[in-house]
């Protein structure tokens, strides 16, 4: 059964709350280093790695927003293990996406503590600066966002957060709860051995339960779903056939912005940045001859079209792909779309499981024998 243990705060002080609780754990031994998102020193808020626990006062987990998907950062501090062990505070889509970067030995998880948080949304990286300047507070986010309000001053949660059908993380150790805890509570919830032992170490007891979180969570979950559903349709029906897909990434200039920013991008060496995509003069006029046009760069639907069949199994919906493309395509839907087809076929789910095999990395004798034909 899962543990709770009650932080309750005043107004204006979940933050220094929160900073007390991790310099406690820091202190304790429970981990050596903290992975969290930070205020920076010139607004902002990033991932920022800590290891004294006299520098978490800036600590802001709950920020609306992600200005890179943690699970690349996590990876990367990760994959050659440093000896020390690190917690580190992240997002639904970012553990799902490092729980499929585990899967490709790009992750490791023998020294880490990892802390989930109840993700009610994020704002784009320059919405929510604007938020910010006008003194938006995260507290005042949260408020807003449990009562059912993400539209700030003309700026909203990104569509990739409002079809997201996952605000609570699995796959974590501890769970930072603030659906269903009041106004003036988080929750933090142990969901295994090592959350309870971190717990046990900092000198925590384990209390009263959210009365009011199952349910939270449950309409929230069926109010995204039904909001995925709908946008799903709509983008199907509107985006029929190859034409209309090519419609929807006709300005794309190759920048591979979103390739960088996708956190379950995971070749070493991208064929589109290799000699295979360098084309020579003579190769371009001969393809502008056959039809008298060429529209320049080429090969980008080509290039979508690839990232889509590489990694549709392991999306996780997080909408960085939109989020960096300089010309506001909205990649997002392209993607979560493809995935949700290509998931459901596998009967696989990115990320939710450690344990569960990356469908094309194993071979079953009785798969997709409607395609092959082959006889039982």
């Amino acid at each position: 059964m899962a543990n709770f243990t009650k932080l309750s705060f005043k107004k204006g002080e979940l933050n220094k709350e929160l900073a007390d609780l991790f310099k406690r754990l820091m202190e304790k031994g429970v981990f050596q280093a903290l992975l969290a998102p930070m205020a920076q020193p010139k607004r902002g808020v990033m991932q920022t790695l800590v290891t004294s626990p006299l520098h978490v006062e800036a600590i802001d987990p709950f920020a609306p927003v992600v200005p890179v998907n943690g699970a690349k950062i996590a990876s990367s501090i990760t994959a050659s293990p440093s000896g020390r062990k690190v917690a580190m505070v992240l997002r639904s889509c970012e553990i799902r996406a490092l729980v499929e970067l585990g899967k490709l030995k790009l992750a490791n998880f023998d020294d880490v503590l990892l802390i989930g948080i109840d993700c009610l949304g994020r704002y784009e990286n320059l919405d929510f600066l604007m938020l910010q300047a006008q003194e938006e507070t995260t507290e005042s986010f949260l408020e807003k966002a449990l009562a059912g309000i993400t539209d700030n001053s003309g700026c909203d949660i990104s569509t990739a957060c409002k079809i997201c059908e996952f605000p609570v993380p699995d796959n974590v150790d501890l769970r930072l709860c603030v659906i269903g805890s009041g106004s003036d509570a988080v929750y933090i919830e142990s969901l295994t051995p090592k959350g309870d032992k971190a717990l046990e170490m900092a000198g925590f007891s384990t209390g009263e339960i959210p009365s009011g979180r199952d349910a939270a969570v449950k309409q929230l979950v069926k109010t995204r779903k039904d909001a995925r559903d709908a946008a799903f349709a709509e983008y199907r029906a509107t985006t029929p056939n190859f034409d209309a897909l090519e419609d929807r990434l006709a300005a794309c200039i190759n920048c591979y912005n979103c390739r960088v920013a996708c956190p379950v991008c995971y070749c070493k060496e991208c064929v589109f940045v290799t000699d295979t995509f360098r084309h020579n003069g003579d190769q371009y006029m001969g393809w502008a001859d056959t039809f008298g046009t060429l529209k320049m760069p080429t090969d980008t639907l080509f290039y979508h079209l690839t990232r889509m069949s590489h990694m549709s199994l392991f999306c996780v919906g997080c909408g960085q792909c939109t989020s960096a493309c300089p010309n506001s395509i909205d990649l997002m839907p392209i993607f979560r779309t493809a995935a949700q087809k290509t998931q459901t076929r596998f009967d696989y789910q990115a990320g939710r499981s450690h344990d569960e095999k990356q469908p094309l990395t194993v071979f079953e004798n009785d798969e997709l024998v409607e395609v092959t034909g082959q006889v039982k």
